[in-house]
């Protein structure tokens, strides 16, 4: 299996998720109230799992394709149905929904919170999805210029068969970090480019290898997102020794695969 839950889940009812939240919360709150706001999560987790029976914390999943393998931690599961993830930020932000939601994707549960603990008032928002592997597995496959170059056909063909094990919605990230290994590893396709003004080396910037003259970029950007993305591409592509750039763009229900080529003056 190529995604892993360690832990026994089970989908529940909107009514039960809400009952087991009030729960939850209930136990958050007091604890807050006692404790203050300045403690690390991994106390207010401990301390909530003392207070309130049917908590798993940290509970691992982890996410494997040929020789990749990625371990997330789910904060807490409750009742083997609710996924709480608690932070001691100065305010939740746009990444922490996401984290959370790639943990429902993975595990394929509807409901989940976010819950932070360090500000003056317990800070709380849910984060839902009605999305099943099965769904995220249909997509729309558009090539422009890849397939042309045997080269690439391969990198794009690797990605799909990827992406129908795992899905699309999930991070970025993973899909980079697969890819990343799937093509040889950091060390081989991590590597510096020089970025020139003119003749004269401005700086290096690290790109992704998907060929030894081709880097990749994975995103997931709407229709005005991808215009924005090909005309900075083409900018960057200007001040390297660059001639192309593999684009792949993923959204829910569309991957994209892109050849970016360098102007020529």
């Amino acid at each position: 299996m190529p995604i892993v839950v360690h832990a026994e889940i089970r989908r529940p009812s909107q009514d039960e998720f809400a009952a087991i939240s009030y729960d939850v919360m209930h136990h958050l709150f007091a604890i807050h109230n006692e404790f203050g706001r300045f403690l690390r999560e991994e106390i207010y987790k401990r301390e909530l799992a003392a207070r309130r029976s049917g908590l798993q914390l940290e509970v691992p999943i982890e996410v494997s394709f040929g020789s990749f393998t990625k371990r997330y931690e789910m904060d807490v599961l409750a009742d083997h149905a609710a996924v709480f993830e608690l932070k001691a930020v100065e305010a939740l932000a746009p990444i922490h929904e996401a984290q959370l939601l790639n943990y429902l994707l993975l595990a394929e549960l509807p409901h989940g919170k976010l819950v932070n603990m360090r500000p003056d008032v317990v800070e709380h928002r849910f984060v839902n999805t009605s999305l099943r592997l099965a769904d995220r597995r249909q997509f729309t496959v558009i090539d422009d210029e890849v397939d042309a170059i045997p080269e690439l056909r391969r990198i794009k063909d690797l990605f799909l068969e990827l992406i129908g094990d795992w899905g699309t919605g999930l991070e970025l990230s993973l899909y980079t970090e697969a890819m990343t290994e799937l093509l040889g590893g950091e060390e081989r396709v991590i590597q510096e480019i020089e970025i020139l003004s003119g003749s004269r080396v401005t700086g290096t910037q690290k790109v992704h290898w998907a060929l030894s003259d081709t880097p990749f970029k994975i995103t997931s950007s709407d229709e005005q997102g991808r215009h924005r993305f090909a005309e900075h591409a083409r900018r960057f592509l200007q001040h390297t020794r660059l001639s192309r750039l593999l684009w792949i763009n993923v959204t829910l229900h569309e991957i994209l695969f892109r050849t970016i080529y360098k102007q020529k003056n």
